[in-house]
């Protein structure tokens, strides 16, 4: 392999890696009807309340992306849903399970609520609640 070649393969590899992290780790956008679908097929559903220009938010995002990419089981035990904040902040979701603000985390099975964070950005505290996902 001559040098042209190898930095031709190694810059891909190094480009390819990282999009296919992301791409095991995508999200489904909220709607009423994807979320009653997942409960109601008896999956465990973390809802990511958040808003493209929170830093909070963001914070949250790096910390849940790290655990994610770190062990695979939660995106085979979890389904995870993003609302966008700006889009369902007045809907019957936001209503019905009392969310204070964007930012907001929480883990719902069936027609339980298993936990919830609200703008806690700290890694220990979102590990927990993605564990109770695991385990639930």
């Amino acid at each position: 392999m001559n040098r042209r070649d190898f930095i031709a393969l190694t810059a891909s590899v190094t480009l390819v890696a990282p999009m296919a992290a992301r791409a095991a780790q995508s999200n489904i956008a909220y709607s009423p009807d994807a979320l009653q679908t997942a409960l109601a097929e008896g999956q465990t559903v973390f809802l990511d309340f958040k808003a493209s220009w929170c830093t909070t938010c963001a914070a949250q995002e790096r910390v849940i992306n790290a655990l994610r990419s770190t062990d695979p089981a939660y995106d085979k035990a979890i389904t995870f849903m993003d609302v966008d904040w700006d889009q369902w902040k007045g809907s019957q979701i936001v209503k019905d399970l009392s969310v204070p603000r964007r930012s907001t985390l929480i883990l719902l099975r069936g027609n339980n609520e298993l936990g919830r964070i609200v703008a806690g950005t700290s890694r220990d505290q979102i590990k927990e609640l993605l564990d109770l996902g695991l385990h639930a």
